[in-house]
């Protein structure tokens, strides 16, 4: 969880990274989804969303852009960020995992729009872990 108040943030990055993670969270709950955690931390990496909808348990590494100039923000995890997504994720499978669920791990990207609302992509079971 979140261990400060985003609007003192003095980081601009920061705090469109968590309207990012809010508008992301809202997307997932109009879907059914149910929000088990935000920012699980295993020491100095984090989850940013961990969900679940039935059985199935989602790892969410949300990313926000705000323009295409350097490409989708599904771009923006690469093979070393989903190696640290995945460890991050065991960690939370050890610590509150169920038997009989389900796991994978999703992407959703953010994009802001000069006009118009934002764009979100979700990318269901984005990429795979070695410990599947």
């Amino acid at each position: 969880m979140i261990k400060s108040d985003p609007s003192t943030w003095k980081d601009p990055r920061h705090r469109k990274g968590w309207e990012g993670e809010e508008l992301a969270r809202g997307f997932l709950q109009r879907r059914g989804w149910r929000i088990l955690d935000r920012r699980f931390r295993m020491g100095r990496l984090e989850i940013d969303l961990v969900a679940r909808r039935g059985a199935v348990v989602a790892f969410i590494e949300v990313k926000t852009r705000f323009s295409d100039a350097f490409g989708s923000p599904l771009e923006a995890v690469t093979a070393g960020k989903q190696r640290e997504i995945s460890r991050v994720a065991s960690a939370w499978i050890d610590r509150h995992g169920k038997p009989g669920e389900g796991y994978r791990l999703d992407v959703i990207g953010v994009t802001m729009r000069p006009s118009g609302p934002p764009r979100i992509e979700h990318v269901v079971d984005a990429f795979r872990p070695g410990w599947r």
